[in-house]
């Protein structure tokens, strides 16, 4: 095998067209998550050439994820397919569908923190496409479901997983508001992101966190310059490049396809403009000529340009410095992804244009940063107000589901059971399979344990019934330790193959999540003219002959089931 970042790559095969593949499907949905990730790491940090490969990796990755159907995993390569498009040239309109797909799946499914992720990315997506108020609503969104709701741990990830999970969304969260300009909210959302990463956090992880704050600090800093708030930006300047200090040790174990034998801020133009912003002198030149070439987003090249400027001045080459500006302002005339770092490279270039040209601009300039500053204030409002709709309509919603909701477990409760089976038959739906699951050995979770545990088991075994089963199916609680399923479509051999697989996806948790409870499933296809009721009386009855066969198991029953089984 060969090995990237780490991690081993599985063994290559060619098809009969001769194209290069992987044999995904003989590695463990944690490897597909990790390498996803390390693609992600190479996209984010490669040119055109890697990140094509990369794309057209993931996406075997994804399908592969797909076709192994666990929702948690398929919502993080969703991510990870969308973010290579996002950062890949030519590739971003291709992201709309991903970024779609993830937020359907995500909403389907109840992954709350990836439907939040869903939402930044597609304010990101948004801000490439110069529709700022697109993304004001997403992020609006996104900060809603993370901040005003605090999501509840998943029971299926671990500590570690989840805290990872919300780090990943509170930062790009974080990076849309920094592009917008919105600082002080930027920073508030990655204070969580550090409180989510102290304890969790992987060197890449926390590598990537520490170069956005480095980023959101000098944007900060740029932006108190225009207006004359030089003391306060320095300030800024100089936590960027203690922040970029800081991530030296890190980088060394991230994801970074960089050389290991080089610091950070020789590789990473962010880390390194901090640095040179902090203190701008002509010993950083050789190492901003390096970043500026390395430089790939707009952020990266407005930000590098203005160090690099400031630099060649102190070196007494203002004509370079002048030619460094304005190439990068003929570089971003096109790009609507950093509005407020554009307009301090604008500041920069007219600073450094001459007495004359800054005289007559003076006045001017200070109208428009007085106008801009308001826009930003009008900006923050229109974002705390989306976000307090966005809460009261979830909220709102909550209410409504709560009629129809079992509040233990987040499945639909009886009464919108009989809703939804009135609807089915009364619409003559066929094919249509039932299902009534038993769990076996709960009772002795309450008896060796606590109620409570068993809650939790519950709470488990319910969550892992839902995502083993189609995103159309219903599963719906029928009472104590009872579930019935809903298959709308299904005949009976897939609705057994269905059931099947969810049988064994209870029987391989962890011990501690299931505490050996096991499930026992009957399963029928509705007959002509059959009423819910006589249906659930078959199903229930096809139940226990799965129990009397030893449990953990299915039991079809295509006609009356032997009382002798």
């Amino acid at each position: 095998m060969r090995s990237l970042g780490g991690a081993k790559l599985p063994e290559e095969t060619v098809d009969e067209q001769g194209n290069v593949g992987h044999r995904h499907h003989e590695m463990s949905d944690a490897w597909l998550v990790g390498r996803a990730s390390e693609l992600v790491a190479v996209a984010q940090s490669s040119h055109l050439a890697a990140q094509l490969d990369a794309a057209s990796e993931i996406d075997h990755i994804l399908a592969e994820a797909q076709g192994r159907g666990e929702p948690r995993i398929v919502a993080q390569l969703l991510r990870a397919a969308a973010v290579v498009r996002l950062v890949t040239p030519g590739l971003v309109d291709m992201s709309d569908p991903q970024l779609d797909e993830m937020l359907s799946h995500c909403r389907r499914h109840g992954l709350i923190v990836l439907e939040a992720d869903a939402r930044a990315l597609r304010g990101r997506r948004f801000l490439l496409g110069n529709a700022e108020d697109k993304a004001l609503t997403e992020i609006a969104a996104a900060l809603a479901m993370m901040l005003d709701e605090e999501p509840e741990m998943d029971p299926v990830f671990d500590k570690r997983i989840w805290d990872q999970l919300l780090a990943t969304t509170l930062q790009d969260i974080a990076l849309v508001l920094t592009q917008l300009g919105v600082y002080e909210m930027a920073d508030d959302v990655l204070a969580g992101a550090n409180n989510a990463l102290r304890e969790s956090g992987q060197p890449h992880q926390i590598y990537v966190h520490l170069v956005n704050r480095a980023r959101l600090r000098i944007g900060w800093g740029l932006r108190l310059e225009r207006v004359n708030l030089f003391d306060a930006a320095h300030e800024q300047f100089k936590v960027a490049s203690g922040l970029a200090e800081a991530a030296e040790v890190p980088f060394r174990q991230s994801l970074h396809p960089g050389r290991r034998d080089l610091d950070a801020a020789e590789q990473v133009p962010i880390l390194g403009a901090a640095h040179a912003l902090t203190n701008p002198s002509a010993d950083h030149l050789d190492r901003l000529w390096s970043l500026r070439g390395l430089s790939m987003y707009a952020r990266e090249l407005i930000i590098v340009a203005i160090a690099l400027a400031r630099c060649l001045v102190e070196a007494n080459r203002l004509d370079d410095a002048l030619k460094v500006l304005d190439d990068t302002r003929t570089q971003m005339e096109h790009d609507t992804s950093e509005p407020s770092l554009v307009l301090s490279l604008e500041r920069e270039y007219a600073h450094l244009s001459g007495p004359h040209t800054m005289s007559a601009l003076q006045s001017y300039n200070a109208a428009l940063e007085l106008e801009l500053w308001q826009m930003r204030e009008s900006r923050v409002a229109t974002l705390q107000t989306r976000r307090e709709l966005e809460r009261l309509t979830r909220a709102h919603g909550a209410i409504a589901q709560q009629a129809l909701q079992d509040p233990l477990t987040g499945l639909p409760n009886r009464r919108a059971l009989d809703d939804k089976m009135s609807e089915l038959i009364a619409g003559q739906v066929d094919p249509f399979s039932i299902a009534l699951v038993d769990l076996d050995g709960f009772k002795g979770v309450n008896d060796r344990h606590s109620h409570a545990e068993g809650d939790d088991v519950l709470r488990v075994i319910a969550s892992t019934l839902r995502q083993a089963l189609r995103g159309d199916d219903m599963v719906a609680r029928y009472g104590g330790d009872e579930f019935v399923v809903l298959l709308p479509g299904a005949p009976l051999h897939a609705a057994e193959a269905a059931l099947g697989r969810a049988v064994d996806a209870v029987a391989g948790l962890p011990i501690d999540l299931s505490r050996g409870v096991t499930l026992s499933v009957g399963v029928i296809s509705l007959r002509p003219r059959e009423t819910a009721n006589q249906a659930l009386s078959r199903a229930d009855s096809a139940m226990y002959v799965a129990k009397r066969q030893g449990g953990c198991q299915v039991a079809a029953v295509a006609g009356e089931p032997s009382s002798e089984a």
